[in-house]
């Protein structure tokens, strides 16, 4: 159900729980009447009310049953609560290759865990963060997400490996095959970087860690996890777009009195 027609049922309930409504059509369209009160619906609209049980038709009037009172209190805090997470959002579009054609998307900034480092700024007012540390960034912690690598924090149901019968599929058999993929592609980063910066990439990006945070648990010094940040994700940037190999500078050592050939 679209939102328009979604505020209308809340308006018909509304209108229904007041008392019984009388039904009349208006040209193309119905009209309900209620104490002075005239609300437009649809056919559509007043079909989904009576299929979900919250009005009945009886006899050209529109009688709300017992259901719609609840429906209609748990429409309005969905709201509500939809209202309050709406101000926390930091709406922006953007263009992604989507099965190998652009489209427009919404991406909620604030979700992102290098949202906030993003904003960051140098003395010189440049940005701390380069825009491809940022995107790569996000390439590790979407690929980890694809790769279904988040730990678990609810009770599991899956049998457990020692109640599986012999030849039963387990462990990577059961991963889909853009799973494995995404997997690999994290073990190729992580090395990318080494085992001195993965970890904080890791704890940034895909575990949503705050920087304090990771300097408390590492016990690194203040202000060094942003730094330490930089650094992985510059090198990370370089493994998911390498520069060209004649762009890399070469430095030739010469012995006492060497002189370079013309």
């Amino acid at each position: 159900m679209i939102k328009a027609e979604r505020r209308m049922l809340l308006h018909l309930l509304r209108l229904a729980l007041k008392g019984p409504c009388r039904l009349r059509r208006e040209g193309d369209g119905l009209v309900l009447e209620q104490s002075g009160r005239h609300l437009p619906v649809t056919e559509k609209v007043l079909a989904e009310a009576v299929s979900l049980g919250l009005v009945t038709r009886q006899a050209g009037s529109i009688i709300a049953l017992p259901e719609a009172a609840a429906h209609l209190r748990r429409a309005l805090q969905e709201d509500k609560e939809e209202g309050f997470a709406a101000q926390h959002r930091q709406i922006a579009e953007e263009q992604r290759v989507v099965d190998g054609a652009t489209q427009p998307v919404c991406r909620n900034l604030a979700e992102s865990p290098l949202s906030v480092l993003s904003r960051l700024k140098e003395r010189s007012g440049a940005a701390f963060l380069p825009q491809a540390a940022i995107d790569a960034g996000e390439r590790l912690a979407a690929d980890f997400e694809r790769g279904h690598l988040q730990p678990k924090v609810t009770a599991s149901w899956e049998p457990r490996i020692a109640s599986r019968t012999p030849g039963e599929r387990g462990g990577l058999a059961d991963l889909t095959d853009s799973a494995v993929a995404a997997r690999l592609r994290v073990n190729a980063a992580l090395d990318a970087m080494g085992p001195e910066l993965s970890g904080v990439a890791l704890d940034v990006c895909c575990f949503g860690k705050g920087l304090e945070q990771v300097e408390r648990e590492r016990c690194w010094p203040a202000r060094s996890a942003k730094l330490m940040l930089r650094t992985a994700l510059l090198a990370l940037a370089r493994h998911y777009a390498p520069p060209p190999a004649n762009a890399r500078r070469r430095h030739a050592w010469g012995a006492d009195g060497f002189r370079p050939e013309h």
